[in-house]
């Protein structure tokens, strides 16, 4: 696997794994969400923070998460950021949206394209 396909995060997935990483583990601090998609990718996807606090910043803005200062396991002062009432509604739309577009997809790549 090259660089290039380790750190490919397709446009708009960020967001929408930020926002499952919370659905699924409660209040994290940014550290502890970038640890957990990389976990989940199987170590297939490396998460730039460059990347990760600018989409925390706009998630937060669209009121899709909220954040509040804390202490991090390490005793380290964090910022934690947990889903909003929006923010659950925002992760059923788009999942929808994107099992749509899965199944779009997948006929494509059939070998009938049915």
């Amino acid at each position: 696997m090259t660089q290039l396909e380790r750190n490919a995060v397709w446009q708009g997935t960020l967001s929408l794994m930020v926002l499952r990483t919370l659905l699924a583990m409660g209040e994290q601090h940014g550290y502890g969400i970038a640890r957990r998609i990389e976990q989940i990718a199987d170590g297939r996807l490396s998460i730039n923070y460059g990347t990760l606090y600018p989409a925390l910043l706009k998630l937060e803005q669209e009121g899709l998460i909220s954040s509040s200062w804390g202490v991090s396991d390490n005793n380290r002062k964090a910022k934690f950021y947990r889903l909003t009432k929006a923010g659950r509604r925002q992760i059923e739309r788009e999942t929808r949206e994107w099992e749509a577009m899965t199944a779009i997809m997948t006929r494509f790549f059939s070998p009938s394209g049915e």
